[in-house]
């Protein structure tokens, strides 16, 4: 990794916990986020409990004294309207939040979120100051298929389309293999190195090299304590996005330790 990117970790914990679970789950990790090194934390829990995770991050205005950041999971293109269910930018970062994760590859799949959905929602995003988190990331039909490149290029280059240099710099970039998301399959660190290159690449063509040697991108699929250093070790790897294992408070900061 470039001495020059700062690692980022980050926990999305889905549709899970309720607000006493998320709540002690916080705690824990806050307590232990400085003994995990260097590294940029973020828990990005449901909508609903997002004023929980802030107030046990002891948020205010949106400085984290405990050293974790929060973030959402999603939010909509639009700064407000009649969306019902949906949750603004503007709405998350009133909370406290500096984070967003946008284009998971479950809102891609089972919600029917594109390229164009995704980049709508990254300038919005942007606009309202917070950070994206942007996920990219091919099925094992399209790797076993030799798709990987043409489908990461044409989602890079489609969520990213005409933000200007200066945001795509700010921007995080999550490779997420759908195959292994939550099936207890990881790529190999060659394979995720290999990805990370590509990505870098894509990004010095919206860009230029020496914007997207600035961006980290970040690795996501069953990312946990026994793989995280060989992940880590990778040049283009600058961190994690974390499922399952964002839900233990040990393994979460196990893996923010191997990126520290």
């Amino acid at each position: 990794m470039s001495t020059r990117r700062k690692s980022i970790v980050a926990g999305n914990w889905k549709m899970n916990l309720d607000a006493a679970k998320a709540r002690s789950l916080t705690e824990a990790i806050a307590a232990g986020a400085k003994q995990t090194g260097s590294v940029d934390l973020v828990l990005c829990p449901p909508a609903l409990y997002a004023t929980t995770v802030a107030a046990a991050l002891g948020l205010a205005a949106g400085v984290a004294p405990s050293g974790v950041a929060l973030g959402g999971q999603n939010a909509h293109d639009k700064e407000s309207g009649a969306f019902t269910g949906e949750v603004a930018p503007g709405m998350l970062r009133d909370i406290g939040s500096r984070y967003c994760i946008l284009g998971h590859s479950e809102r891609r799949t089972l919600f029917g979120e594109t390229d164009a959905t995704v980049n709508a929602k990254v300038k919005a995003v942007l606009a309202a100051g917070l950070t994206p988190i942007v996920c990219v990331g091919e099925s094992l039909a399209e790797r076993e298929s030799g798709r990987t490149e043409a489908v990461v290029t044409e989602q890079v280059l489609g969520s990213l389309a005409g933000i200007p240099a200066d945001d795509l710099a700010t921007i995080v970039v999550a490779y997420e293999p759908v195959w292994a998301i939550g099936t207890g399959k990881v790529a190999t660190p060659q394979q995720a190195q290999d990805v990370h290159a590509l990505v870098r690449a894509l990004l010095g063509r919206l860009s230029s090299p020496t914007v997207a040697d600035t961006i980290r991108i970040q690795y996501g699929g069953s990312v946990k304590p026994d793989n995280a250093a060989e992940l880590a070790a990778c040049p283009d790897i600058d961190g994690a996005l974390v499922g399952g294992a964002s839900l233990k408070a040990d393994d979460f900061l196990a893996i923010a330790k191997a990126f520290g």
